[in-house]
């Protein structure tokens, strides 16, 4: 493999198309498609400043690194990129990419990162950003923080571990979600998805959950929530108070105590709903 190292990389397309390279202590900047439709490409203690740098390129590992504020659109259209240790500081860096592997990354930009990926394994990272993960298909992630609205429009087949996510209208649109053992603070939560499962989380919501096909709650704490469940088939164990619940679907709901619940016959059919408060 080829060695790059202490380079100053500019303009137009500087390593278009290459093949086979380890690229060390390097700076791309004042340029745009520097590794566009490469292969097999390393990159490390390296920094990223210019746009649609790895566009349609494959096997690329980067380790150490910097993406910087002019990496717009870093990697859009490739495939098995492994990125590690690095800072992302533009927003839109993952597009339609297949087999994005994640970790210790940070975004401080993260608006529209991760669109319509496929694949995407992430672990120990951190968003600050909008609009991250929509309409992405299979991804496994444990120990994200990430604080931005939006997220997660439109995915299938995700499951999350071990993470804090704030995150106002997040989750829409989704289907086949597993949440494990974290903690999600989001008003108008989860709405219009379908077979969504959360698992020993803590949840805080206004007018959360609703409009929801199969939603699964086991042994889950609900503070600060409001006016959840509406127009949701759910089958929920709620550990402790839940201030208010309105016009679930059908399904059972278990909790240690609800502040109110509102059940308007007018609006569905009541008898299709079990509520059980052990306090």
């Amino acid at each position: 493999m080829k060695e790059i190292l202490n380079e100053h990389l500019t303009g137009e397309r500087a390593l278009f198309q290459s093949n086979g390279l380890r690229i060390v202590n390097t700076t791309f900047d004042n340029g745009v498609s520097s590794l566009t439709h490469s292969k097999y490409i390393e990159l490390e203690n390296s920094k990223i400043d210019s746009a649609d740098s790895l566009w349609y390129s494959e096997r690329i590992k980067v380790k150490d690194s910097e993406i910087g504020e002019n990496g717009l659109a870093a990697a859009w259209y490739g495939s098995e990129i492994t990125v590690n240790d690095t800072e992302i500081r533009a927003p839109k860096c993952f597009r339609r990419c297949h087999g994005v592997s994640l970790r210790n990354v940070n975004f401080t930009n993260g608006d529209d990162t991760l669109w319509k990926c496929q694949n995407t394994r992430i672990s120990n990272v951190r968003v600050n950003g909008e609009y991250f993960g929509m309409d992405s298909d299979g991804m496994e992630i444990t120990g994200i923080e990430l604080k931005g609205d939006y997220a997660f429009e439109g995915v299938k087949n995700l499951t999350i571990r071990g993470s804090f996510i704030t995150s106002d209208n997040a989750f829409w649109n989704c289907e086949n979600v597993v949440v494990y053992d974290s903690k999600i603070c989001s008003n108008s939560f989860c709405w219009n998805s379908r077979n969504i499962t959360f698992v020993n989380c803590t949840i805080e919501s206004y007018k959360g959950m609703c409009f929801v096909k199969g939603l699964v709650l086991k042994k889950c704490t609900l503070p600060n929530t409001d006016l959840a469940f509406e127009y949701s088939n759910l089958n929920a164990e709620i550990i402790g108070n839940i201030g208010s619940i309105r016009n679930p679907m059908g399904g059972l709901i278990k909790a240690g105590s609800i502040g109110e619940i509102i059940m308007e016959s007018e609006n569905v059919d009541v008898s299709r709903t079990k509520i059980i408060c052990e306090e």
